[in-house]
């Protein structure tokens, strides 16, 4: 009985071994089967899982603790309905981007990153402009912006096109580009993992392009720079999936930055006029020794030569009425080494009483030659100082082109010189070219003033009468035509009989009162010149004073050197720093730097 128990266990052991045994032998052979290269592409397909699967993991982190730390700033200049287009994934569809840019005013360009294909997702990219709502006020600044970043992009594709050989240079400073404005999208101060890693990115890529022009300048490590950089701009694509949410922040950052352009220009236009306004320090030395050498001499010492012909009406007459050592020499100096007869010539310089000793200084060092200098002080003419006195104090203005009493004094001519006929009255920021004596043989047709006019659109010089007058004021309506031509301050032939007659001076002080009690006119001569010589005014050919040289006009260097009187008009004067360098060669070539008491101011070109 124990034999057939025994064996009843032995063949129950045997059936259950088999049922285990079995299942894994069939497995063995089969896995022998397989192949290494099935294995290994198995073992790479998990491991690519796991990478992405850890890559996700990573982006998921970095996504929540941006959307943690970046807020837009509330939208109080923009609204959302104003948004005329969001960033499209390959390329601007016609059809639906024309049809919503056709509710919109103005455009401008942010960087949209298109990847053509798997293959090569880590070779090409390019630039798309794409476009979204601004504000209207903002239109024609983007709208060039725009235009110019197509026009780049056209020159891109076609160099692209020919085979280029700066193809990686490109790719390498959008790359730049991109990654500059992923980084204005952080937060202030913000020092999360990806920031600092597009920062580190951004700085080696930016070092290792330098200054390189074409792809054979490029060395092994700026390309694999610029493969790492490609895979931190692909985790920005990530990370910024909210294309409305990266509209709004470009739309605030372009509000933002508009708002510091007109901040900068206005303070730029502000220290432009100090600077014009300010008397540089080797002009006040200048000015200070001169007056020290001139009080030093004795009375018999201080007195100029040929007195007698101050006043001959046979000669040709100038006049400039300045508070400028420096400058009103090189308008006497240029004038007479212009001049084909220089003994015909009488200078009369008009300054005030500060600069009086050393302007007559700097003439008694710096004689003419034949050629005659009168130094006139301004308080010479206490009359005409009474009607102008109250002048500053009503108008309640600092600005010296208004209270200045030199630049009103050129009103009071036939006063100032009651014994002569004709004279040229120049401003002190003039370079005579050309002798001048032809001047007097121009058929004034009984007119006052001899300019050279401003009327013409197409010139930089074009002032219309409605610039500087108010012609919403029925008084001014009524008396001037709009569209009178207007003319120059600067090289005037004035016919001083002629100023008499009509008694000029008279009209000019009654529209100045009238200034006073109505706003007619901005400040400073020049308006008042056209109201006070309208109908007065003859035209002279342009070739005899060419304007512009003081402010960026774009005067041509054959126009200058045809012109008989150049003239700085403008801010930019030449013997300041602010001055326009090309021209300032005609100004400087006629001031002597080696003189002892410029080089001890420190003057120099």
């Amino acid at each position: 009985m124990k034999q057939v128990l025994r064996w009843q266990r032995t063949l129950i052991l045997s059936m259950l071994s088999f049922t285990v045994l079995a299942p894994l032998f069939y497995v063995s052979n089969r896995l022998k089967s397989v192949n290494s290269i099935g294995r290994d592409a198995l073992v790479e397909d998990l491991s690519t899982i796991q990478k992405y699967w850890t890559d996700a993991v990573k982006l998921k982190a970095i996504e929540k603790e941006w959307s943690e730390r970046l807020k837009e700033p509330k939208p109080v200049v923009y609204e959302d309905k104003d948004l005329g287009s969001s960033v499209s994934d390959n390329s601007l569809e016609g059809n639906s981007d024309s049809t919503k840019s056709r509710n919109v005013r103005g455009t401008a360009n942010i960087l949209d990153i298109n990847v053509s294909g798997a293959n090569h997702e880590r070779e090409q990219y390019n630039l798309k402009i794409q476009t979204i709502a601004v504000p209207t006020n903002h239109h024609e600044k983007l709208q060039e912006q725009s235009n110019q970043t197509t026009v780049l992009q056209k020159h891109d594709t076609q160099s692209q096109l020919l085979g280029a050989a700066d193809v990686k240079v490109k790719q390498i400073r959008d790359q730049l580009i991109r990654a500059k404005a992923y980084l204005h999208f952080a937060p202030p101060g913000s020092n999360s993992n990806f920031v600092k890693e597009l920062r580190v990115r951004l700085k080696e890529l930016d070092r290792a392009v330098g200054e390189a022009a074409k792809d054979s300048d490029l060395s092994r490590s700026a390309l694999q720079k610029m493969r790492s950089m490609e895979v931190s701009l692909s985790k920005a694509s990530h990370v910024f999936p909210d294309c409305s949410a990266m509209v709004t922040k470009l739309r605030t950052m372009a509000y933002i930055a508009e708002e510091q352009v007109q901040t900068h220009r206005n303070q730029a236009a502000y220290l432009l006029q100090l600077a014009a306004r300010t008397t540089p320090k080797g002009l006040h030395c200048l000015s200070m020794r001169l007056t020290a050498e001139y009080l030093s001499l004795q009375p018999e010492e201080r007195q100029l030569s040929n007195q007698q012909k101050f006043y001959d009406p046979n000669f040709y007459h100038y006049a400039v009425f300045s508070d400028n050592i420096l400058a009103c020499a090189v308008v006497v100096t240029s004038t007479v080494s212009s001049a084909m007869e220089p003994e015909t010539i009488v200078f009369h310089v008009v300054t005030d009483a500060l600069n009086y000793p050393a302007f007559s200084m700097w003439f008694l060092l710096n004689p003419l030659g034949n050629a005659t200098v009168q130094i006139q002080n301004i308080e010479n003419f206490e009359g005409l100082l009474t009607k102008h006195d109250s002048m500053p104090k009503r108008h309640n203005s600092k600005d010296p082109r208004y209270t200045s009493a030199l630049n009103h004094l050129r009103f009071y001519l036939p006063d100032v010189f009651p014994l002569l006929n004709k004279i040229v009255l120049f401003d002190h920021d003039v370079v005579v070219q050309r002798d001048l004596s032809g001047l007097w043989g121009i058929n004034m047709m009984g007119k006052v003033n001899g300019a050279v006019e401003t009327c013409r659109k197409s010139e930089a010089s074009f002032r219309g009468m409605d610039i500087l007058i108010n012609f919403s004021d029925p008084l001014v309506a009524k008396r001037f035509d709009v569209k009178a031509c207007t003319w120059a301050f600067g090289m005037n032939m004035f016919d001083l009989h002629e100023w008499r007659k009509h008694n000029l001076t008279a009209i000019y002080h009654r529209y100045l009162q009238l200034g006073y009690k109505r706003p007619l006119w901005k400040a400073g001569s020049l308006p008042l010149g056209w109201v006070t010589f309208y109908k007065q005014t003859i035209a002279l050919d342009k070739r005899w004073h060419v304007l512009g040289l003081g402010y960026e006009s774009g005067v041509g260097q054959g126009d200058i050197e045809k012109a008989a009187v150049i003239h700085y008009d403008g801010v930019m004067k030449p013997w300041l720093d602010i001055g326009i360098k090309k021209y300032k060669s005609y100004w400087s070539k006629h001031v002597n730097y080696n003189h002892p008491y410029l080089r001890q101011c420190n003057i120099h070109d």
